[in-house]
């Protein structure tokens, strides 16, 4: 088909600023008609209640004042309809009233937009930069100031504090990705550490166990991160995944000496290749690839024989960086082969702060130690909603239960967990 020229049938251009007011007009539409059916529902699942001459007790009352919401699509003005119920709460004598799941009465911004809030302020922007920031944005700054910007961050602040505090007796994380995350802080000399924990359930799912200002990745933070942990009810995790550089490790062997350790290789590649000249990095990286992704661990140390043939003589320190630490870096292998994706890297941490990772370099950071951490614990929040679950989730509970794994293979059951059935391997 030939191109259309400008003497052709061609649609006019639509200037962004209409695209924006037509994303808006069909949020506004679309968010009418949601509170108008939530309202319909509520009338109709009441109209056989009447009082004594036969009226309804719960009828439309009109509309409530128009009021500004802030939304993805932009700020759009909203007027919720009203509801006269008029029954009366048996329990506490007193009136019933309706509330909108939808829009509730002290909502002046969308989640989404929530979301992105603590993001902002993490990369440096301060709360007297959110409303013209915001306000081009969205095109309009109605709901957000400074001072509310301020409050926000003091419920953060609560938020975190009440989710370090949290008994973890009723959880068990069996596997756990440890990593520390550094953030300038914009009033303070040094950087905030972030020490991050993030868990995977008996059930397959992943979640953030812990997350704590720490001291340059020292030992003794992370020792007093894990006995918190662990005065809190939390279990020994199975198996550890980390940085091999982490105090994480010597902290772990004191809390938790019976949990196993697997040494990040997205850490350790990186380590690697700083021992070797910028040439050699290509061919380095595939045969440590060879390595890492080998099909079981036999094959997984001729890998290892062949990446020493190849690089001992020259440089000796770049070898030893991997087959020192050959254990730690192949334990994968004795656990379940749909989850060596998630074991062999600290990856849930690391695609969680890549991002600030990157920002954090060219901007100042929060204000403070305590926003900081506040900021990260609302960004971990957000993302662990769209965390999925391990590949083979139902073989999670049998790694808690003592099952043997041999190159990825289910080889033998715990006596002690027979109820435990995995259909894959029914043959």
């Amino acid at each position: 088909m030939p191109e259309l020229s400008a003497g052709d049938d061609a649609p006019a251009p639509v200037s962004s600023s209409l695209i924006d007011q037509l994303v808006r007009e069909g949020a506004r539409k679309m968010l009418a008609a949601a509170l108008q059916a939530e309202v319909d529902a509520y009338i109709n699942a009441f109209a056989g209640e009447r009082d004594e001459v036969g009226r309804r007790l719960v009828v439309r009352n009109g509309s409530h004042t128009p009021r500004e919401i802030l939304t993805a699509a932009g700020a759009i003005e909203v007027k919720a309809p009203r509801v006269n119920d008029k029954r009366i709460d048996e329990a506490t004598g007193e009136r019933m009233r309706f509330s909108s799941a939808i829009l509730p009465a002290w909502a002046r911004k969308t989640p989404r937009l929530a979301e992105v809030l603590p993001l902002l302020y993490l990369h440096g922007l301060s709360s007297g930069d959110f409303v013209p920031a915001l306000g081009q944005f969205l095109g309009s700054t109605a709901g957000l100031s400074a001072s509310v910007i301020t409050r926000l961050t003091e419920t953060w602040k609560a938020e975190q504090r009440a989710f370090a505090d949290r008994d973890l007796s009723g959880v068990d994380y069996v596997y756990l990705w440890a990593d520390g995350i550094h953030v300038n802080i914009r009033l303070e000399e040094h950087k905030l550490c972030l020490l991050v924990m993030i868990g995977v359930r008996a059930d397959g799912r992943k979640e953030l166990v812990a997350l704590s200002d720490g001291y340059r990745e020292s030992a003794e933070s992370w020792a007093d991160l894990l006995r918190d942990a662990k005065r809190r009810g939390m279990r020994a995790p199975v198996l550890a995944v980390g940085d091999g550089a982490l105090g994480f490790w010597s902290a772990l062997g004191e809390v938790f000496p019976q949990a196993r350790a697997q040494r990040c290789w997205f850490h350790k590649i990186s380590n690697v290749l700083g021992a070797l000249p910028k040439s050699a990095h290509p061919a380095a990286k595939k045969a440590m690839a060879e390595i890492w992704n080998a099909e079981d661990k036999d094959h997984a140390e001729r890998a290892v024989e062949d990446f020493r043939a190849v690089y001992g003589a020259k440089y000796p320190k770049a070898v030893a960086k991997v087959v020192d630490d050959l254990d730690e870096l192949l334990a994968f292998y004795d656990y379940p082969a749909e989850h060596w994706v998630h074991l062999r890297t600290t990856n849930p941490i690391e695609s969680t702060f890549a991002t600030v990772r990157h920002r954090t370099k060219v901007t100042k950071g929060p204000g403070s130690r305590a926003a900081g951490l506040a900021m990260a614990f609302k960004l971990i929040e957000s993302a662990q909603k769209r965390w999925r679950a391990v590949n083979a989730p139902h073989l999670v509970a049998l790694v808690r239960a003592g099952a043997t794994f041999i190159n990825g293979k289910l080889v033998e059951r715990p006596e002690e967990s027979p109820a435990i059935e995995d259909p894959s391997i029914a043959a």
